[in-house]
Order: C-alpha cells, then sequence, then structure tokens
C-alpha cells in the first residue's frame, strides 16, 4: 500500500526561529517554501530526494529516540567534524557490538553519531 510512495521526517520544536536556523544555517538544508504555512509554524525542508517538516508543538522534544537519520556513507568523519566545528554537541551512548571513536559509535558494518536540535530532539548520521 505504501512501498512506493515517498515519506517525510516530522520533527516537533518549540522555537520556529532557532529551528530555521539550526536546520538551514547549521546542518545546511535548504527551506522548501512549498511545503511550509503561509503563518511561519510549519517549516520543510529539502534533503535528498526526502524532505523533513518541522512544526511548533508543545510536544517537542519528548521523543527520546532517533526522530530522523541521514545516510551518508564514507562522508560522516568529515560531517562530524564539519558539524562539530558549527557547534553541533554530539551524544555517547553505550550500545552493545558498538565503540565510541571520538563522537562516532563503530560497529562492525556502521558508523552511526547522534546529536540533538535545539529543542533536544535525537537525530543521527549513518555511515559505513
Amino acid at each position: 500500500m505504501l512501498a512506493n510512495t515517498e515519506v517525510m521526517a516530522t520533527i516537533a520544536v518549540r522555537d520556529i526561529a532557532a529551528a530555521r536556523a539550526f536546520y538551514g544555517e547549521v546542518l545546511g538544508l535548504q527551506e522548501n517554501p512549498v511545503g511550509g504555512d503561509a503563518e511561519g509554524e510549519v517549516l520543510c525542508y529539502l534533503s535528498g530526494s526526502s524532505q523533513i517538516m518541522v512544526y511548533r508543538s508543545e510536544y517537542a522534544g519528548t521523543n527520546k529516540a532517533t526522530s530522523a537519520t541521514w545516510t551518508v556513507a564514507d562522508e560522516i568523519d568529515e560531517i562530524v567534524t564539519a558539524l562539530k566545528a558549527k557547534g553541533v554537541a554530539f551524544e555517547h551512548y553505550e550500545m552493545p557490538g558498538l565503540r565510541l571513536e571520538g563522537d562516532i559509535h563503530v560497529g562492525e558494518q556502521m558508523k552511526v553519531a547522534w546529536f540533538k536540535d535545539t529543542d533536544g530532539n535525537i537525530l543521527s548520521i549513518a555511515g559505513n
């Protein structure tokens, strides 16, 4: 039923202006004016062939799990370095099968780095 349709990450935030700066300037995503709303309560960003919708909600930051993951292949090291230079702080977790190398969790066939947006939503980048 849904296998051949696009899906978009939907992320709740409290402060739309802070979210616009984070997703647009820090992460470098391009805002899609077609996806937002006239009142400025919803922002839509393009990321590859996907989209991320960011919307104002009083429940922002309450999810304790990963909200969105970007797959970046072998670029993960340089992306982590670039985001860290922009002030992004990375989360460190103890997880079976993964060891921490700097800010990147490394497993047998994967690398992943987690960070939070301005509302505490957990985001990640995954590579190899």
